[in-house]
Order: structure tokens, then sequence, then C-alpha cells
């Protein structure tokens, strides 16, 4: 059974930084590409980062330039760095496998806020 733990979230203010983690057990991401999604109030989950098995990163426009997204296939781990946050990524953020559905297995994400 795999599990996906998300963390690293918090409050922070308009142009600061966080850092995500998700740990996930099993060997999910070792053959999948893996991606960060995010959903805020009253919207839809979309899909911010993924990160193919070869490690290549694409972004949604929205944060292309502010994040980045790695990797540790051996600690199965995935990142995400989020730099010059604004108030609109505010959300709560989950990882999973880039192809993972509304019926897939979810985490139970971590909430980021930004806001002064």
């Amino acid at each position: 059974q795999v599990q996906l733990v998300e963390s690293g979230g918090g409050l922070v203010q308009p142009g600061g930084s966080l850092r995500l983690s998700c740990a996930a057990s099993g060997s999910i991401f070792a053959f999948n590409a893996a991606g960060w999604f995010r959903q805020a109030p009253g919207k839809q989950r979309e899909l911010v980062a993924r990160i193919s098995l070869g490690g290549v990163p694409t972004y949604a426009d929205s944060v292309k330039g502010r994040f980045a997204i790695s990797r540790n296939s051996a600690k199965n781990t995935v990142y995400l760095q989020m730099n010059s946050l604004k108030t609109e990524d505010t959300a709560v953020y989950y990882c999973n496998k880039n192809s993972a559905g509304v019926d897939d297995y979810w985490g139970q994400g971590t909430q980021v806020t930004v806001s002064s």
C-alpha cells in the first residue's frame, strides 16, 4: 500500500520561500514521473510541477521561474522549492505520480499560506 506524506508547508509572507518534501512508502516514484499538485479553496486540483524518471522538470506557467522540483530516487522522495511566493500560491499542496487521478490514493497534503 502506497503512502505519501507531504511536509514543509506553513505561513509565509509574499516574496518568501518554502521547501516542500514528499516521502513515499513503496516504489511509486521509482517507476513513475512525479508531480506536485495544489488545490486552492473552491478550485480544482492542478498540477504545478512534474519531474520525469530521467529528472527533467516541467512547470505550470504560473510557477515557472519561481518553483523547482527535484527528486531523490534512492530515498523515494520528491521536493518542491518555492521562491518568490505570491498570495495566489496559497493552497494545499500534494505530491503523487504524475498520472494520478481522482480515484487514486492521495496523501493529506501540506497547507501553504502566503499572506502579509
